[in-house]
């Protein structure tokens, strides 16, 4: 199986209902945090491009001190759950979130890197291309991107539960649908944007890693 998108868990606790649970988070944080660590830069600010519910945020600020995090969400409802879960860490290097649509301008111009888990499958591709966009723009030279979910790969046999799962996310929006590696790696190089290796991950998930030229 692999990361499916489900219905938010409501929170508890003493920041209220604001605070929302996404089931994957607790299957794939740990497999993602390994990665990570090899893979960002000691220090700087990492933005986070569709936090969602802020849990992956508040777990890798709290393993990775040496850097500032950067969550963001288009969706109102997110952001409400990303500040609800920072308050309640108290963590000091996860800044506060912002509105932030891929499709659109990005109100920041400048991030050490950036990541971006289960956003690609299930949104449209001009979301992708959006992110790929922002991301040439605003990453150093050598600065990194990190996606995260389920792909296509040539030559390689796609496993049964997520050719259910992309069945099942056409059905849901004819927009969504899991990607072909080698489209995302195309559409980055137009971005200055060079494809830096993949790491299989858990449940028939990829990490891919990009690198600003």
């Amino acid at each position: 199986m692999t990361d499916r998108p489900e219905p938010w868990e409501p929170g508890s606790g003493p920041v209220g209902g604001n605070k929302r649970f996404a089931p994957a988070t607790l299957r794939n944080r740990d497999a993602i945090l390994a990665v990570l660590r090899e893979a960002l830069p000691p220090s700087g600010l990492v933005l986070e491009v569709a936090s969602g519910s802020g849990e992956h945020a508040i777990h890798f600020a709290a393993a990775l001190h040496a850097l500032d995090w950067q969550p963001s969400d288009p969706d109102p409802a997110a952001l409400a759950s990303i500040e609800a879960w920072r308050a309640e860490a108290g963590l000091a290097n996860v800044r506060s979130p912002i509105r932030l649509d891929a499709e659109a301008d990005w109100p920041m111009d400048r991030a050490d890197a950036i990541l971006c888990i289960n956003m690609v499958h299930i949104s449209p591709w001009t979301a992708t291309l959006g992110l790929l966009r922002g991301a040439g723009r605003v990453l150093p030279p050598g600065g990194l991107l990190y996606l995260y979910g389920p792909y296509l790969q040539a030559d390689v046999e796609t496993a049964r539960s997520n050719l259910a799962f992309d069945a099942s996310l056409r059905a849901r929006d004819p927009r969504w649908g899991i990607r072909a590696i080698e489209d995302v790696i195309a559409a980055a190089q137009v971005q200055d944007l060079a494809f830096d290796g993949l790491v299989e991950m858990p449940a028939n998930n990829l990490s891919l890693l990009f690198r600003r030229t």
